[in-house]
């Protein structure tokens, strides 16, 4: 099969770019995402990847349930803590005009009375961007507290997306609010888990908060002395979402993000630019517009996006008699889902469809792809969900046009990846799932 086995092909490949952005991002390949976006043109990662900017602790909850978390960047961008003791980069005092070391007590002096260890941090200047972290203990256990800050464009998709709580159709939670302050900065408190799947009983609340000026600042907190891999402490994080937010909304943090060096936002533009060379695509009306690899007639031009209230209206249209749909979502562009429910249980069907996606051929379809009359590449997997959910099944067709059109089509068992499976098989049929995918309908959304 051209797409790998374990691939859920509507996992977004943000980790990636963020990880280039900020190198300090670990992403958990089942975890990560829970049905959102298709893996983005490269443009639109680097896009993303440049208005996150220094950002080394975002957490990302949105595109269909993405959760991007920090680990603070050893050697390898990664880091762990266990017992109370850090891997990551211990705090410096000359790693920034607001060193890592600044960042570490400040974050102390914000938390209530307690024991502190596992300390790590980067400062304003460090490669990867402001970031500081503590094991703290207020006597109930220990607990890992990280701050992560950053710029980003106030008024962008991640941004929204930051700020945006996450839909229940692909993650897990148990509150999460929004709201937009006086000043303007949108705040998102989430209190939800580790892993969406709850496969582990870790425990994952945060406060997101970006202003009108582009500050992005996260305080993340966990029920264990790590994010990962380490055992559970206590019932809940020690922080409440009111402290939280009372942290992450205190002035101090702005003035370090001014002091992030203007140089690395150049270096970013500058990595960019080189980016975008080398990755122009093919243009769609040539010969080898797909599968060629080559970059003969090129364009560096971006096709437009679908928005998804566009798609998800086409897919309701292309839905067959007999099935209802009982939930719907999706989101900004690219991307939308709908809950289906033929009176046998619910089922998960979610779509991408995206233009500009002829130079990812090779990549994505194989010799053994099925070649229809008009040139369309087909693939098909029936497989198990990956999501936790017990006993989903997932079935997808993935097709990619002559002139770069890739529309990729799953649906599941179950009206949620994370939650069991409602029925024996989903709502449509391999055959229905083709169809739709391979409709021409789709060629009209440009």
């Amino acid at each position: 099969m051209p797409l790998d086995q374990h691939e859920d092909p509507f996992e977004d490949r943000l980790g990636d770019a963020l990880r280039r952005a900020g190198d300090a991002f670990e992403t958990d390949g089942h975890a990560m995402v829970s049905g959102g976006a298709v893996r983005g043109r490269r443009l639109l990662y680097r896009r993303r990847a440049a208005m996150v900017g220094g950002v080394a602790g975002i957490a990302l909850i949105g595109v269909g349930g993405a959760v991007l978390l920090p680990v603070g960047g050893g050697e390898n961008g990664k880091q762990s803590v266990a017992a109370g003791r850090s891997t990551g980069p211990a705090p410096r005092n000359d790693d920034g005009t607001v060193s890592g070391a600044d960042l570490v007590r400040k974050l102390k002096g914000l938390l209530p009375e307690g024991k502190f260890s596992g300390e790590a941090a980067r400062g304003t200047d460090a490669s990867g961007g402001p970031y500081a972290q503590v094991v703290y203990d207020d006597g109930e256990g220990g607990a890992a507290v990280q701050l992560g800050l950053g710029r980003i464009e106030a008024d962008s998709e991640l941004a929204r997306q930051l700020t945006d709580c996450p839909d229940k159709t692909f993650v897990e939670f148990d509150s999460c609010e929004e709201s937009t302050l006086p000043d303007g900065s949108r705040l998102m408190l989430f209190q939800g888990y580790e892993y969406p799947d709850r496969r582990v009983d870790t425990k994952h609340w945060y406060a997101q908060l970006v202003t009108p000026d582009g500050y992005d600042v996260s305080v993340m907190e966990w029920n264990a002395e790590a994010q990962k891999d380490a055992p559970v402490t206590r019932d809940e994080p020690p922080l409440s979402t009111a402290q939280l937010k009372e942290i992450a909304t205190d002035p101090g943090w702005r003035k370090a993000i001014d002091t992030i060096p203007e140089e690395t936002e150049k270096e970013k533009e500058s990595q960019e630019e080189k980016e975008r060379s080398s990755t122009e695509k093919p243009d769609p009306g040539s010969s080898d517009s797909v599968g060629s690899g080559s970059s003969a007639g090129s364009t560096s031009v971006d096709p437009p996006m679908v928005d998804s209230d566009t798609i998800q209206k086409t897919l309701a249209g292309l839905l067959p008699d007999g099935v209802d749909v009982v939930g719907k979502g999706g989101q900004e562009s690219e991307f939308a889902y709908v809950v289906l429910d033929d009176g046998k249980g619910q089922s998960l069907v979610q779509i991408n469809v995206q233009p500009g996606m002829a130079d990812v051929a090779d990549s994505l379809f194989g010799a053994d792809a099925e070649t229809l009359p008009d040139g369309t590449k087909v693939v098909t997997q029936q497989e198990p969900g990956e999501k936790g959910g017990e006993g989903v099944v997932m079935w997808t067709v993935d097709t990619l046009r002559t002139d770069g059109l890739r529309v990729v089509i799953s649906a599941f068992n179950s009206g949620a990846q994370h939650t069991a499976a409602t029925r024996d098989t989903p709502a449509l049929t391999m055959a229905q799932l083709k169809e739709i995918a391979t409709s021409e309908k789709w060629k009209t959304l440009g």
